[in-house]
């Protein structure tokens, strides 16, 4: 399953407010940022107060996997889905975080088993103050 269209972040501005404002933690397999949100950022249809997607009570999160990590889309989106179920059942039901944003960046050369890129994505959320 999918991120809901709440939780998914899309729009190039609001990848270039986390790059620029967003906090940073390192793993050795991927990269989160977290920022707070800016609801400005967003599509009209998106923010609108009392519309069903503008009143989300989970934060949004974007996951970005470059073609250097698996030529093959197929590979690549299988990751996406994987990290997307995964923070989906993280952060879904945590009222506390729906300020924020988050982007997840694998690095190059991080398809490799499942296991190790969700332990990775809980012990960085960890550090970022996310709780699992």
């Amino acid at each position: 399953m999918v991120l809901p269209a709440s939780m998914r972040l899309r729009g190039h501005r609001c990848f270039d407010h986390l790059h620029r404002r967003g906090t940073r933690f390192h793993g050795s397999l991927m990269v989160l940022r977290k920022a707070s949100a800016s609801h400005s950022l967003l599509k009209h249809h998106e923010a609108a107060p009392g519309s069903a997607r503008g009143m989300s009570c989970s934060c949004r999160v974007a996951v970005v996997i470059s073609s250097k990590v698996s030529k093959r889309a197929v590979v690549r989106n299988r990751l996406r889905r994987r990290l997307h179920d995964h923070l989906r059942s993280r952060l879904e039901h945590a009222p506390e975080h729906s300020q924020l944003w988050l982007l997840v960046s694998l690095k190059p050369g991080a398809a490799t088993e499942d296991h190790d890129l969700l332990e990775e994505c809980d012990r960085l959320l960890e550090q970022a103050g996310l709780k699992p």
